[in-house]
């Protein structure tokens, strides 16, 4: 009897150890749980930078992700809003103004180029069109369902979610995106919402993400 006893202790004992060490393992690894990817940070195709963009030159974010304001996704923008800036910005170096004044050809930024490279008005073949695969940062998993209409609409800041990305030089995911962190969300008093009882209520009811 004292023998079955030490066995099923060091049993619970052994499975502990295992559990917390299986823990420790994936939380200073590169394994996730669905959605939760805080920090990553992807290399892009073109190495644009939100740091200069919403940050030196304060465009705003709904210029570029414009459906965000009407649908479910943001989006990624395409290559003709790029352009209705880069058609007339090839490059903001100081080198290049001074060629101008000098009369001298004015190169184009590699990074710039791919863009006219994706629009198909590259100086290498202005019928070749070649799209941007960007890669996509943030990820929900399937049985969550994210609108980023009501969230825009309810004037919840971009920042909320998506961190400071006008100081970014290359977007990251900054936060887990778990169902605690959006329920953490979902449970405060945001002065854009009317947040009575009943409201808050059907904030934090499961068919709400889940249906």
């Amino acid at each position: 009897m004292k023998d079955k006893l030490i066995n099923n202790q060091l049993k619970l004992i052994t499975t502990f150890v295992v559990i917390v060490g299986i823990g420790i393992i994936i939380k200073n690894s590169n394994i996730h749980f669905p959605g939760n990817f805080e920090g990553y940070e992807p290399k892009q195709p073109i190495a644009f930078s939100h740091q200069l963009h919403a940050g030196e030159m304060t465009i705003p974010c709904m210029y570029c992700h414009f459906g965000a304001e009407d649908s479910k996704h943001a989006g990624i923008p395409p290559a003709n809003v790029c352009m209705n800036c880069h058609e007339f910005v090839n490059n903001n170096t100081n080198e290049n103004k001074i060629a101008e004044k000098l009369g001298r050809k004015v190169e184009v930024s590699p990074e710039i180029n791919k863009i006219y490279e994706s629009f198909g008005t590259s100086e290498k073949n202005y019928e070749d069109k070649s799209p941007t695969e960007w890669v996509k940062i943030h990820n929900l998993p399937d049985f969550v369902f994210f609108s980023h209409k009501p969230h825009i609409n309810a004037g919840i800041d971009c920042e909320k979610c998506h961190g400071d990305v006008a100081s970014m030089t290359r977007v990251k995911q900054v936060n887990d995106l778990s169902m605690g962190w959006c329920l953490d969300c979902h449970r405060q008093d945001h002065e854009s919402l009317n947040n009575t009882k009943e409201r808050k209520s059907q904030l934090q009811d499961c068919a709400t993400c889940h249906y």
